[in-house]
């Protein structure tokens, strides 16, 4: 497996190995030993699933200590525009955000650690979006970043996102008092 460190610490890009042949292709999703030795020490607690509608956007949401999770996400059909913001009030990117293209034909999975805002825009119709989550879904600690807060400054790729009313109600980035 290739893997990136992005321009933000924590957040790596994990290029598994595809194996393609007349039948398909095959890959090695998860391997515990293996992905500790790139992401450090963890253990999954959840897996999740979404399909979203072409467009759909879904975000910017993480959850407060002690219920915070880091993410491995995926695409499994589709293709999306990943977002990742650095929360972390003590780091020198706080505030600065990555984006990756993921799909169903590179395979690339993302770990988003704590202390980082998810989100992402569905690129094609019925996208599945899978995350293994390193804690289990607390709605009493979840919370929720404006999506396209100026401040934050995100090229989504859309200004025609379909968003949720909750993800339209988000904070905006200059009244959080962020608890990483």
């Amino acid at each position: 497996m290739e893997t990136e460190q992005l321009e933000i610490e924590g957040l790596i890009l994990l290029k598994p190995r595809l194996f393609e042949d007349e039948r398909g292709v095959f890959i090695e999703s998860f391997h515990e030993e293996k992905y500790k030795e790139i992401l450090g020490d963890f253990s999954f607690k959840q897996d999740n699933q979404s399909v979203s509608k072409l467009m759909v956007l879904r975000g910017l949401h993480f959850q407060s200590p002690p219920f915070e999770q880091g993410k491995l996400v995926h695409v499994a059909h589709g293709s999306v525009l990943d977002i990742a913001v650095d929360i972390r009030k003590s780091s020198s990117t706080y505030g600065k955000y990555v984006a990756v293209q993921l799909d169903a034909i590179n395979k690339w999975q993302f770990w988003i650690p704590p202390g980082f805002a998810h989100g992402f825009v569905a690129l094609e119709e019925d996208t599945v979006f899978c995350y293994k989550c390193t804690n289990y879904y607390a709605p009493n600690h979840e919370q929720t970043l404006l999506w396209n807060d100026q401040d934050l400054d995100i090229n989504w790729g859309t200004e025609n996102a379909l968003v949720s009313q909750k993800d339209k109600e988000g904070m905006m980035f200059n009244q959080f008092a962020s608890p990483f």
